[in-house]
This record gives C-alpha cells, structure tokens and sequence, in this order.
C-alpha cells in the first residue's frame, strides 16, 4: 500500500517501482477527460450531499486505520437518495457544452437515448438527484431524477437495462456486454472515494480532521491533500461511515479556492436488503429497444473485440490508434498529482476545424473553439490551452493534446519537454 501521512505518523513507506506506476495510470484516469472534443473539459460528473449538523463524538482514529477500513468494509446491499453537484467553471455555450459531452461520453447504442454511456455524461455538469439500490455484485440499479422523467440503469445478473421515461427508449445488453467496465461512470461516494485512494502515493498527504455526520450518520472525515505545487487540486474530504466503513460523501475544492468542484454524498441511506422487484425490469410496450452488441457491431466498435478494425472505436485502442494510444489509451507524464496524459491525434492543424465547405466555413469551429482557450507558445511550438476550475488541456498545433488537473505552466513545460 502507498504512504500515507496519519494526524499522529508521518512515516513514509516507498512502494515499487510497477505498483507506483500503476497508481500514476489509475491517478491519470481519475483527472483525464473522458475523450478530448476540442474544448477538452469533460470530467466525470460527481456528487453533493447535505452534511447534518453536529460532530459526534467517536473513538480515535489513525489515518492509515481509517483507510484500512475502508478498504475491509464489504458492504453488499444498500439504498438511498445521492446528490450530485459539479462546478467546473464551464463557459456557458448555451447547452453546447452538454451535447459535446454527450458525444464525447457515447460508445454503442448508436442514437439511443437510453444509452447509459452516453446519458450518464450529464453528470458532469450542474446538481442531479440519484436514487441507488444494491444487493451484491450481481445487482444493483442507479435512478437520474430528472423533471418529470426518469433514467433508470439496472444490472440484473447478466443483463444490464438502461431506460429514458422521457422517449421511452431502452437500451440492453447481455453476457460479456454487461461487465462491470463497461459502464464506468461513478454514481456513489464510495466509487469516488475509490478512485482517489487507489491513486494516493508518497506525493500525497492524508489525515483524519475530525468527524461529521451525514445522512444521519456517524463518519469520520479523511482529508486529502497534494505535497505537490502545480495542481489544480486543492483538498478532497471523504465521510466515512464509522460503522460499515462505506464512503457517505465526497467533496472535492480546487486550489484556486472557491465552491466546490465536486460535492456528492448521500441525503439518505440505508443497509438494509433492498426489495428484490428493485432490480427487475421489462419494456414497457411501445418502447423502443436497442440491443448494445449489435449497435457495437454496427458502428464499427472495437469495444468487444469483434470488429477487424482496433483502431476506431471506443474500445482498446491497437493497430492503425495514433500514436501514444497503443497501449493504455495515452502515455502518462510526471508523478502523482503532476500526472498529465498525452495523445497524439496524428493530425497536424491543432483545434478541428469540422468538414469544411466551399462557402469559406472550415475554419468556423476551429475560430469558435480558439475563441474558448488561451494561445500559448514555447519550445514545442504554438497552441491553445482550454481551462476549467479542474482539468486543463493542451492543444498544441503538431496535434500533440496535453490532459491533467495541473495549471497551464504545468501543460506548457510538459510541452517543451516532450
């Protein structure tokens, strides 16, 4: 396990050299966007709870303890009601920004509105109320409360069920289409606070502040905090649950001060077996149904391993990927909190310019998304640096995309240096 920094040790334990380098990976897929679309912005969308008031009075705790029994807690079955809110200080394209992020989320299921790759990317932006159920790792059911509508996602054994109220369409998928990775987007404290741990290393300071309750609970509050300068992190606090060990809320402020970046954790919860009928599902009639293997299949995906062409799609990334994504996706540079990916769009131009036409306009989205960003230069040539109160990317004009939570130096030396 990596070092932690506890409130009563601040001994430090060096991990190997493979383990950290896994961590760097996992750290750079926390802060990566999930696809760059120009405006390179779109973070996985996470969640506010209202803490109650009062601090209970609970036994001492280490830091490493605290972690530990996060890492042992095995809570199998669970319900309640999440509140998600995320502030990424987007500029306001007047709803442009969610259809970017739309396309950008969106794997198979084609135009399905039901396709939870693509419906769960509204999570990245505003406040949203979730309702969750779980009953072991073969069920479990995430609710996006929307005005007058619903969208449901329902995993059942070997079927996973997405459903929009609002067009009454379904999406469904079954066997190897319904793991667990297929739908990564996280929806509860915990699947947050997973993320974050399993990406802490010696460039990390972690500490117990305190206790808190939340969702009428007792839980201890575990703060999180960059040694590193450079970061657009500022501090993540995690409530634990100081009887199941089950992360309750999570909140995360960037270094530039101000409201929160992502606010989520439960308004109420419980542990006990949910209803069996939670996770049951059947079309409604007259509802539109979109198998996801076949969609797969028809957009050339890769995302299963049944298409000819590994390059395209939203699958791992093979022969004919540009170049940097043959392997994880992109290549990592710098440590910890510093992590920035990198990708080689293998086009030269830098912004898109979208398809172009006679009438002169094949440089109106590259002028539209110039608009959005900072021109910078250096040794690496010229660019343009698309900030938000989180990620911040680099496009550079070679084609080079430099991605991480770091300020825009960090991404303009990272650029020179590569």
């Amino acid at each position: 396990m990596a070092p932690y920094e506890s409130d009563d040790s601040t001994e430090t334990v060096q991990a190997d050299d493979e383990g950290r380098a896994e961590r760097r990976r996992k750290a750079a897929r926390y802060v990566v966007p999930v696809a760059v679309v120009g405006v390179a912005a779109a973070t996985i969308g996470l969640v506010p709870a209202l803490a109650d008031s009062g601090d209970p009075d609970l036994p001492k705790i280490s830091a490493q303890e605290l972690i530990d029994k996060i890492a042992k807690s095995d809570v199998q079955q669970l319900s309640g009601t999440v509140k998600i809110s995320t502030d990424l200080g987007l500029p306001d394209l007047g709803g442009l920004e969610n259809s970017l992020m739309s396309g950008a989320g969106q794997g198979g299921g084609g135009d399905s509105s039901a396709d939870p790759t693509a419906k769960l990317t509204e999570l990245a932006t505003g406040t949203h109320t979730l309702r969750v159920a779980a009953d072991g790792p073969e069920k479990q059911k995430v609710s996006l409360l929307e005005s007058g509508a619903e969208y449901s996602l329902i995993h059942n054994g070997t079927d996973v069920w997405g459903y929009d109220s609002k067009s009454n369409e379904v999406y469904h998928s079954t066997g190897a289409d319904s793991g667990k990775d297929q739908h990564e987007t996280p929806a509860t404290p915990k699947d947050f606070a997973d993320k974050v741990l399993k990406s802490v290393d010696d460039t990390t300071s972690v500490k117990v502040d305190g206790t808190a309750q939340v969702a009428g609970r007792d839980a201890y509050r575990l703060v999180i905090k960059p040694k590193q300068s450079g970061t657009t992190v500022g501090a993540i606090s995690i409530a634990v649950d100081a009887k199941t060990g089950t992360p309750l809320k999570f909140t995360l402020t960037p270094s530039s001060g101000g409201a929160a970046v992502v606010d989520a954790g439960y308004t109420q919860v419980s542990f006990a077996k949910p209803a069996a009928s939670a996770f049951d599902f059947t079309p409604p009639k007259g509802a539109k149904v979109t198998e996801g293997d076949k969609a797969d299949r028809a957009g050339g995906s890769d995302r299963h391993g049944d298409s000819g062409d590994s390059g395209k799609g939203t699958g791992t990334p093979g022969k004919g990927a540009p170049k940097g994504l043959e392997k994880d996706g992109f290549d990592v540079l710098g440590k910890g909190w510093n992590s920035i990916a990198v990708l080689d769009s293998g086009s030269k131009g830098g912004l898109p310019t979208g398809s172009g036409s006679a009438s002169g306009k094949a440089g109106d989205l590259s002028g539209f998304l110039g608009s959005l960003g900072d021109p910078v230069s250096g040794k690496f040539g010229k660019g343009t640096v698309f900030s938000t109160r989180l990620i911040n990317a680099l496009i550079t004009d070679d084609g080079k995309v430099y991605v991480g939570a770091v300020d825009k130096a960090a991404l303009v030396k990272a650029a020179n240096a590569g």
